[in-house]
């Protein structure tokens, strides 16, 4: 226990950025598991995953692991507006490479129990369209999203365990747009963003586990968690910078794997996100997700092991055509937004579109102590428009089209030491 303490003092300094996938958020948070499309829910690939993904796995380790890794993600992403017939076509977005970080460490404490604690960039988004296409109005956004997770798994009985966490959440956005009181009119206009804000929030977790023979399942529940960027847009030119409450939404994941063959095991994971509910993103109109995510791994020695997955989840911001008028009360926000001015927020903002990915990876065990972790995920190019009214404060409407489009390429890396 001891050792975990200690080392838990270094978890602080582990932040960044991620434009993640699910929605906005990562598919996987180690290398073990975005190799195998984001599994970890319904069985074992390895303690540290677990802590993120069903604590209750946690009891698989034998000893002491600590793993440093991080993740280079690097998105592809465009947007689009057309006004009147003033078509922006597809613009890049220059925010096109981030570095997400993660380290972990667990401890068996006996025969029942082992701890542990992580810290994980789960979520985020960013785009920066500044000095591009005037349609696309500036807008830059940052989204980061990280969790410190300290957890404890307790063995029932030999083929039940349960896991617990605290989720210990810092969060920061940036949100910047050049916005016009009367888009005739550039003299109306000004610089809505309110520069970086960050904030903290706390959920929790429970999982549980249940091996039998070659078979396993799991449980996973991960509780909302509430935070409130303060002074980060001003939404009406007022001078006034609003706050913004923006909610990581409820998740729900049940899952199952099996053991082929004595080198070969296989899963699938079913995970929803509760987008539609989450402050914030319901204002938005996000839809909810029913993640499906299936891998496998093979043992091709004692040192070597290669995986591989996929992962679906539908795009949580949906193709629109007549939208007009609407009403959405953003909280905070000092006005509300037709719904194709929300839309617009959407895919030039915050394009969190992508459905389809792959994955391959591995690891390779160098020592009895030490191995490495290695993954690489390609998120195929999705397309969302929406079509309608583009309106202003003094109801100048212009027929409109809004469009983004995000593909998404990153590799990752863990060192891993076993005692």
């Amino acid at each position: 226990m001891r050792k975990v303490l200690a080392a838990s003092a270094i978890l602080a300094v582990a932040a960044g950025s991620a434009f993640a996938t699910n929605g906005d958020n990562m598919i996987g948070v180690t290398p073990a598991s975005e190799a195998m499309g984001g599994l970890g829910v319904g069985m074992p690939i390895g303690s540290i995953d677990s802590i993120f993904r069903n604590p209750a796995w946690m009891n698989t380790e034998k000893g002491f692991t600590v793993s440093f890794g991080g993740i280079l993600f690097m998105p592809d992403v465009k947007g689009r507006v057309n006004m009147g017939g003033n078509d922006s076509g597809y613009v890049s977005s220059r925010a096109n490479f981030f570095t997400v970080p993660e380290i972990g460490i667990t401890n068996r404490i006996n025969d029942k129990v082992v701890v542990g604690i992580a810290a994980y960039g789960v979520s985020g988004m960013g785009v920066d369209y500044r000095d591009k296409h005037q349609n696309l109005s500036n807008m830059h956004t940052t989204l980061q999203f990280m969790r410190i997770i300290p957890a404890i798994s307790y063995q029932i009985n030999p083929n039940l365990s349960v896991g617990v966490g605290i989720d210990l959440a810092w969060g920061s956005l940036d949100m910047g747009a050049t916005l016009c009181t009367n888009i005739m009119n550039p003299a109306t206009c000004w610089n809505a963003g309110g520069g970086q804000s960050s904030s903290y929030g706390i959920g929790a977790q429970i999982g549980i586990g249940y091996q039998m023979g070659d078979l396993t399942v799991g449980f996973n529940y991960q509780s909302p968690v509430s935070m409130k960027y303060k002074h980060v847009f001003d939404s009406n030119g007022n001078g006034s910078f609003e706050d913004l409450k923006l909610q990581q939404p409820q998740e729900v994941a049940v899952g199952i794997g099996y053991k082929v063959m004595p080198n070969l095991k296989v899963g699938l994971d079913l995970r929803w996100i509760n987008w539609s509910d989450a402050d914030g993103y319901k204002q938005f109109k996000w839809k909810d997700q029913t993640v499906i995510a299936v891998g496998g791994e093979y043992q091709v020695n004692p040192s070597l092991k290669l995986r591989a997955g996929y992962n679906y989840a539908k795009s949580p911001i949906r193709s629109y055509s007549g939208l007009s008028g609407g009403s959405n009360n953003i909280p905070n926000f000092a006005q509300s937004f037709p719904d194709y001015n929300v839309q617009w927020f959407n895919l030039i903002g915050f394009p969190a579109i992508t459905e389809h990915h792959i994955s391959l990876g591995g690891s390779y065990q160098f020592t009895k102590n030490f191995a490495v972790d290695l993954a690489y995920v390609h998120a195929f190019e999705k397309k969302v428009e929406s079509s309608g009214q583009y309106c202003d404060q003094v109801n100048h409407c212009i027929p409109s089209t809004v469009g983004a489009k995000n593909a998404q390429n990153e590799v990752g890396i863990a060192l891993r030491w076993s005692f």
